[in-house]
């Protein structure tokens, strides 16, 4: 289960997704004189590549209305990023100084002036200023105002079947600003229809798996079945416990105590103490203290529909039952977004940073990377390298589509796991066998034959390719210092000879076939609501278990915080720090057998039987070394302990 903003509950997997931001550039987006606007500083990427000429159908009307935000780009850009760097370097005499949510504003943050000047600017050209924080101040007025102020023409645009306002060319800034200005948001309304404010509906409709499972990988062979690859299959386990992902990935006596870990997701489950207290008794995991969870919400929501808000309340749970399951005591703050659109999500990322709510952050949402404007990017990136200097790391769930070809036709990434200032997070099939032994992981990748009428063979074995850890190497971010050495030519180089961004940097379990169980209170068939428990994977799964892990490894470090952890990620490459996971781990091919509800959560519907192979992931493959379906691979037995001899 992944939330990536366009799509909600598909078969088991729960969604919710919307269009989101752009090429992540590793140093935000400069200003840049406009050599065709004198007096303007360009504020690139703010004229959407969809914006041709050929889809252009005129200009908006004068009248229409216009809701932006003015990203501050704070009084050293230049300065932030380049701390953010050292800070999260091993190599550097600033490793681990790490800044104060306050030190690092006055250091870096817009000064008074800066807002000031950017707001009388606003003003001017007959905006209404409608709010200021210290990253952005938010406008509104209508389309002649909004052309004023930033220079260019606003026209409508075809974009598949609809049509949206958007620049005509990029926007610009005044040039006595003197570079206040990181960019603009908002001039284009592709992904930002207006809602009114809304509440929460009900949880979803109940989801249940089907039996037989096994309890463990291997323990209940399908012996009737058809065999797949030469041999008797097991079935799915019924979903792995914290017990038994803290037994596979090392965690030992660490329990993650004193350590703080966020969550971002959109909403918020109106049920998740009641599930979160219900699922750690029935499993065995230590009881929640009083304080230990809590939820930062906005006063309202919006877009609750088009998100499918419903769909996020599993996404919270499974975050936080994860987190809790393999961190047992671990303070744990979700903090839900107003919507799934980027404004409420950069929101919810903000406060997280602005008031060092934690040192970890879990975030299990994101979309493709073709979908993203450059805009957008740079105040993402921004918000991630404040979060760096004060010694915050976010971690993101890299998708659930593989290599995206089968869902989007080109083959791309997706965001903001391909920021160069995030740890994305791939995943993996896991075996965890008797004794709660690590057995083996492959890279996730499903392809799905189902049982032929006769019973008697797999139709079209082995089947279509189904779903798959998101991984492969970015066409718009730079190859960022930590990865050089450690990842492959043929990968970096893909798409630039110069080198770009491969994706994940690490990984953990996701497959929904030797999955996680969770436990949530659900709209039931009769229309009651009642807690029930099903099993669930993707990276929404992976990401919340290595934020959980790397809590784990924080405590093992005397609690100092790992901040942006990817330069040590990949500086413990090729130890016994972690487990190499490769596609095909016995040496034979691996599969499992599954029976499902047709309806989703009974047999009144009928069932239906099939095959899941593992390791089959559409073009990407996991193989000794680095890999861009798991990374540098997954947590060994010595990773977390590695962290108390930095």
């Amino acid at each position: 289960m992944r939330s990536n903003r366009a799509k909600m509950r598909a078969g088991a997997s729960l969604a919710a997704t919307l269009p989101m931001l752009a090429g992540a550039l590793a140093f935000g987006i400069p200003a840049a004189h406009a050599v065709d606007n004198p007096g303007r500083d360009t504020l690139a990427g703010t004229k959407p590549a969809w914006a041709t000429a050929k889809a252009d159908k005129g200009a908006t009307a004068d009248t229409a209305q216009v809701s932006a935000r003015v990203y501050l780009a704070g009084r050293d850009a230049a300065g932030l990023a380049a701390y953010a760097k050292a800070v999260s370097d091993p190599a550097s005499a600033a490793y681990g100084k790490y800044l104060g949510a306050d030190q690092a504003q006055a250091r870096f943050g817009a000064t008074e002036a800066q807002v000031k000047a950017v707001k009388a600017w606003l003003a001017s050209a007959g905006l209404k200023v409608t709010g200021t924080t210290q990253h952005y101040v938010s406008v509104s007025g209508d389309v002649a105002a909004a052309e004023k102020a930033f220079g260019t023409q606003l026209h409508n645009y075809t974009k598949g079947s609809r049509t949206y306002r958007a620049p005509s060319r990029t926007a610009s800034a005044p040039e006595g600003l003197k570079g206040a200005v990181l960019t603009v948001t908002g001039l284009d309304n592709a992904p930002h229809r207006a809602s009114a404010k809304e509440q929460l509906p009900p949880p979803d409709s109940v989801f249940k798996n089907s039996g037989p499972f096994s309890s463990y990988y291997g323990s209940n062979t399908a012996s009737t079945l058809p065999s797949a690859y030469g041999k008797k299959i097991p079935y799915a386990v019924e979903g792995y416990t914290g017990k038994q992902l803290r037994a596979a990935y090392g965690a030992g006596d660490y329990t993650g105590k004193g350590v703080r870990v966020a969550i971002t997701d959109a909403y918020a489950s109106p049920t998740i103490a009641y599930d979160a207290a219900t699922y750690a008794k029935q499993h065995g995991d230590a009881a929640w203290k009083t304080g230990q969870l809590r939820q930062v919400l906005p006063k309202n929501y919006t877009k609750t529909e088009e998100c499918g808000a419903a769909g996020w309340y599993g996404e919270e749970t499974l975050d936080v039952e994860a987190v809790h399951a393999v961190a047992p005591d671990a303070q744990v703050t979700y903090v839900g977004g107003a919507s799934c659109y980027d404004d409420d999500l950069l929101d919810s990322l903000s406060k997280v940073v602005d008031n060092h709510l934690a040192d970890i952050v879990s975030n299990s949402w994101g979309d493709i990377e073709a979908n993203q404007t450059p805009d957008l990017a740079a105040a993402y990136d921004q918000v991630f390298q404040f979060g760096a200097v004060e010694g915050i790391g976010f971690y993101f769930s890299s998708g659930d589509n593989g290599d995206e070809v089968a869902n989007t036709g080109t083959k791309q990434v997706d965001t903001p796991a391909n920021s160069a200032w995030v740890t994305a997070v791939g995943g993996t099939s896991l075996a965890v066998g008797k004794g709660d032994k690590y057995l083996w992981e492959t890279g996730w990748g499903t392809q799905k034959a189902v049982l032929s009428a006769d019973g008697k063979s797999w139709t079209d074995f082995p089947g279509a390719f189904t779903s798959g850890a998101g991984g492969g190497t970015s066409a718009t971010v730079a190859q960022p210092f930590y990865q050089k050495g450690v990842v492959p030519d043929s990968l970096a180089k893909a798409n630039n000879a110069a080198g770009n961004r491969v994706v994940p940097d690490i990984s953990a379990i996701a497959d929904p076939n030797t999955g996680f169980k969770v436990g949530q209170t659900q709209t039931q068939a009769d229309g009651t609501e009642a807690y029930s428990e099903y099993r669930i994977g993707g990276t929404s799964l992976a990401a919340p278990v290595i934020a959980a892990v790397q809590a784990l490894a924080q405590q093992a470090g005397g609690g100092k915080a790992l901040g942006f952890a990817n330069p040590v990620i990949y500086s413990k490459y090729g130890t016994k720090a972690y487990h190499d996971v490769t596609d095909n781990p016995t040496g034979s091919g691996l599969a499992v057998a599954r029976v499902d509800f047709v309806n989703g959560y009974d047999a009144t519907g009928g069932q239906v039987v099939s095959v899941r192979s593992l390791g089959k992931d559409s073009s990407l493959s996991a193989v000794k070394g680095y890999d861009d379906v798991t990374g540098v691979g997954t947590p060994a037995g010595g990773y977390i302990s590695s962290f108390g001899r930095r």
